[in-house]
């Protein structure tokens, strides 16, 4: 990649437009000074922003209250409870899947003791 040289440009750009012209002429007035009408709008847009801040900080206090109550009930009755009824809050899915494997354990155990009885007490099935 070739070196960049300083007020060249680059295929498809254009340089930038030379001001020929003097500017426009503004009346002079110092910066530190505002009109009235100036010194208004800006109170009142100061006034407007200090609500809204006074506002997003109320509706953020109030989900950390909310959100700090709910804790405060969730932990207060975990603590007080026994330990088995935390275990089955907790624990709730262990006991699902326990359930759910000894009923297929189940169902196929029952599936070997018919297949038993069928060919080997019954000969209803003959494998030779």
């Amino acid at each position: 990649m070739a070196k960049r040289v300083r007020g060249s440009t680059r295929p498809g750009q254009r340089r930038p437009a030379s001001r020929l012209g003097a500017p426009a002429q503004r009346p002079v007035r110092p910066s530190s000074s505002l009109t009235a009408d100036e010194e208004a709008r800006a109170a009142e847009l100061e006034a407007q922003i200090v609500a809204e801040e006074k506002a997003a900080e109320q509706a953020a206090r109030r989900g950390r209250d909310r959100a700090r109550q709910r804790e405060d009930v969730v932990v207060g009755r975990r603590d007080l409870a026994p330990l088995s009824i935390r275990a089955a809050e907790e624990y709730a899915y262990v006991r699902r899947d326990v359930l759910r494997i000894v009923r297929v354990g189940g169902g196929l155990l029952l599936i070997l003791a018919i297949l038993f009885v069928l060919i080997d007490v019954a000969r209803v099935i003959s494998l030779t």
